[in-house]
C-alpha cells in the first residue's frame, strides 16, 4: 500500500488528509500527517479569542478526532530528501527518526516574519497560534488588574500601552478586537480612565489593510482613531529593548504588550532543509495543479499547497502573480490537493487551481466590521453579522460550529468573559509558594 505523507496539519494539510481518507478506497493508500500540534487552528477566530468572544479551544480542530483513518505523528519534519523518498522527523519527545513515503504533500505553512529589531525577539509575541492569542488576552486583563492599584504615572501608563506592529489583515483585526475589549473594560475599573489607554498600530507603508481599496481602508483607520487608536503610517520600529519602543518617526513610549504581525516568512524546513525546488523567497516551487516543479519539469510524487507554496494565480490579470497566502486559498488548495492526488493515483490528469476571491471581510470589534467584494462595500453592524455568519459556516466540523455559536449566544445575553487565566502558564507557582508554610496536623490540636 502506498504511503502519502502530509507535512503539516494546518489548513491545507488538514483538509487534504480529511478529504483523502473519505475518498480513498480500502487498501489504496495510507495517509500520514506529521505536525507538532495535535490540532488545526482556525486562524480567522484568533482576533475574537483576543476579545473573549470565542473560547480558545473552539478554534482548535482536533486532528485525531477528525482524521480517524489517518496516522497522526506528533512531531516536526526537519528535512526532506525527496531523492530517497525520506523525511527526518523530530518527535515532541524522544530521538528523531527517518520516515519513508511514496508521495509527499508539503503543507508546512509559514511563520511570522521577524526583522532584526533590537528587543523584538525578547519582548514581542506573534498572532498565528491560539496559544499566542490566549496569552495576549490574559496579559491585557492582568495589566488592568495591576494598573488599577497603581497611582497615575509611568508604570501604570506602561501597563496600559499596547503596540501592534503590522497593519495587514491579522494586525488590524487583532488590534481592533483588543481595543474594543479594552474600551469595554475601563468602565469596570473605577480607578482607571479611558485616557489611560494608549493603543499604537505601526505600519511601514502609507496605509493599512492592503486587502481592500483606499476608501474602505481610510474608513477603518478613521473608525479606529475615533476609539482612541494612534496609527503610525510610513513608520517602522527601530527598537523595543525592555519594552521601550522607538519608532522611525521619532515617537518613543514604554509598552508592556507588543504584538508582531508583519506578515509571513518561509519555514526553516522549506527554506533550507529540502532538495525540492525552492523560489528566491523560500517557497516551494509549485505548478497550478499543485505538483511541485515547473510547467516543463514537474517533480514526480511531490505536491505542495498553502502558505509555503508558490502557486501561480491563474485568476489574476497580472502575469506571474502567485496566490495570496490566506485562509480562502489554503482551504481550497487543500481540498483540490486531495482530489488531484486521487486523480494521479488512478491514472487521471490533475486539475489546475483557479479561485476567484469571495471578497474580504474583517471584524473590527464588537458590532463593527468591513466587507468588500469588488465595488460592493458594506460597513458596520451588517458587515460584522456577515463576518460571524460566514465563519461559523466555514469552520470545519459541526462540533466546532455549535460550540462557537453557543458561545456567541451566551455572550449576547451576559457579555464577554473577562477572567484572566494567566496563572495557567505557571501552574506550579501556588503549589511551590504554599509549600513554605508549615504543615499543621489538626489531630494534634
Amino acid at each position: 500500500m502506498r504511503r502519502i505523507l502530509v507535512v503539516g496539519g494546518g489548513y491545507a494539510g488538514f483538509y487534504a488528509a480529511w478529504k483523502l481518507e473519505k475518498k480513498l478506497r480500502k487498501g489504496e493508500a495510507e495517509v500520514v500527517v506529521v505536525d507538532p500540534r495535535p490540532y488545526m487552528t482556525y486562524q480567522p477566530f484568533l482576533p475574537e479569542v483576543l476579545a473573549g468572544s470565542v473560547e480558545a479551544r473552539h478554534t482548535a480542530v482536533s486532528l485525531r478526532r477528525n482524521l480517524r483513518r489517518t496516522k497522526v505523528i506528533a512531531g516536526s519534519v526537519t528535512s526532506i530528501e525527496h531523492a530517497r523518498r525520506t523525511v527526518t522527523v523530530r518527535p515532541v519527545r524522544g530521538p528523531q527518526f527517518e520516515l519513508s513515503y511514496d508521495v509527499i504533500a508539503v503543507t508546512a505553512g509559514a511563520v511570522t516574519r521577524k526583522l532584526a529589531v533590537p528587543g523584538v525577539a525578547e519582548r514581542a509575541i506573534g498572532l498565528k497560534h491560539v496559544e499566542e492569542a490566549v496569552a495576549i488576552r490574559d496579559q491585557l486583563l492582568t495589566a488592568f488588574d495591576q494598573a488599577s492599584v497603581l497611582p497615575p504615572g509611568p508604570e501604570r501608563q506602561r501597563l496600559l500601552t499596547v503596540t501592534f506592529v503590522g497593519g495587514g489583515f491579522a494586525g488590524v483585526e487583532g488590534f481592533a478586537e483588543l481595543l474594543s475589549l479594552a474600551n469595554s473594560l475601563v468602565g469596570r475599573y473605577p480607578d482607571l480612565d479611558p485616557a489611560d489607554l494608549s493603543f499604537h498600530l505601526v505600519e511601514a507603508t502609507q496605509r493599512i489593510l492592503p486587502e481592500v481599496t483606499d476608501g474602505p481602508a481610510q474608513w477603518v483607520r478613521s473608525t479606529l482613531e475615533r476609539r482612541g487608536a494612534r496609527i503610525h503610517l510610513g513608520t517602522t520600529v527601530e527598537s523595543a529593548v525592555d519594552g521601550h519602543v522607538v519608532l522611525s518617526d521619532g515617537t518613543t513610549f514604554d509598552s508592556d504588550l507588543i504584538v508582531w504581525t508583519t506578515g509571513n516568512a518561509a519555514t526553516r524546513l522549506v527554506h533550507r532543509h529540502t532538495d525540492l525546488p525552492v523560489t528566491q523567497r523560500g517557497l516551494i516551487q509549485a505548478r497550478a495543479d499543485l505538483r511541485v516543479g515547473t510547467e516543463t519539469a514537474p517533480v514526480p510524487d511531490a505536491w505542495a499547497a498553502g502558505d509555503d507554496a508558490a502557486i501561480p494565480d491563474l485568476a489574476s490579470p497580472v502575469a506571474g502573480a502567485l496566490t495570496t497566502p490566506n485562509a480562502q486559498n489554503a482551504v481550497r488548495q487543500g481540498k483540490l490537493l486531495a482530489k488531484n492526488l486521487l486523480r494521479s493515483l488512478r491514472g487521471r490528469k490533475p486539475k489546475q487551481y483557479v479561485h476567484h476571491s469571495l471578497g474580504t471581510i474583517a471584524t473590527l470589534g464588537l458590532g463593527t466590521g468591513i466587507f468588500q467584494y469588488r465595488r460592493i462595500v458594506i460597513k458596520g453592524f451588517l458587515a460584522w453579522l456577515m463576518h460571524r455568519g460566514y465563519h461559523v459556516l466555514a469552520v470545519p466540523t459541526w462540533d466546532r460550529k455549535m460550540r462557537v455559536l453557543a458561545t456567541w449566544l451566551v455572550a449576547a445575553v451576559y457579555g464577554r468573559d473577562i477572567v484572566s487565566l494567566a496563572s495557567v502558564q505557571r501552574p506550579r507557582d501556588a503549589f511551590v509558594n504554599e509549600a513554605d508554610v508549615p504543615v499543621v496536623d489538626s489531630r494534634s490540636a
